[in-house]
């Protein structure tokens, strides 16, 4: 008898430590929620941009073009460049891109669509121009179907030029991007 009561007194007394112990589950919960309370009040943007900052989600868009930088992004999701090992993943959807990666000059028919893409994108969007047709118009400026590059019809961040660029390039230019926005951030 004397042993079962001893027993209980000793968990009544164990259960009181962990109680005030810092890692106790509600303890730990509390701390957290109040953390996170915290975050929600005064940093939500800043935690949604750094997440977007540190695994972009890109969306490729060709605008017409003979298809040569195109076949360079492609690359990219090649075992030998692997873009996973940055963050950057490939995503078909606008509504769940953070950068657009256009390629070709901007034709009469495709600017319309372009726009549309753009404004679908949720904000903060980040808008790459890719070889020398997306940047200038390239060999097509001039032409009467073409209006020229990509920052004709919406805003460019950043300019990839070549034709067609290497992947390394691309992946230099859009690191360089992110890095540049992370230092604003």
């Amino acid at each position: 008898m004397c042993s079962t009561s001893c027993l209980w007194v000793n968990n009544r007394a164990w259960r009181k430590r962990r109680v005030d112990s810092p890692l106790h589950a509600d303890n730990v919960r509390r701390e957290s929620s109040a953390f996170w309370r915290r975050q929600r009040l005064t940093g939500r943007k800043s935690i949604v941009t750094w997440a977007r900052l540190k695994s972009p989600w890109v969306l490729h868009f060709n605008s017409g073009a003979c298809n040569g930088c195109d076949i360079e992004v492609v690359a990219l999701l090649t075992p030998k460049y692997d873009v996973e090992r940055f963050g950057i993943k490939l995503e078909p959807s606008p509504r769940h891109a953070d950068v657009l990666l256009t390629t070709g000059a901007v034709t009469r028919q495709c600017a319309e669509r372009l726009k549309r893409i753009y404004e679908q994108m949720p904000e903060p969007k980040f808008v790459v121009a890719i070889g020398a047709c997306a940047c200038s118009g390239g060999v097509f400026a001039g032409n009467y179907n073409v209006l020229g590059g990509v920052d004709k019809v919406i805003p460019v961040n950043a300019y990839i030029p070549g034709c067609p660029p290497r992947p390394e390039a691309i992946i230099d230019g859009v690191v360089k991007l992110l890095k540049t926005l992370e230092g604003e951030a």
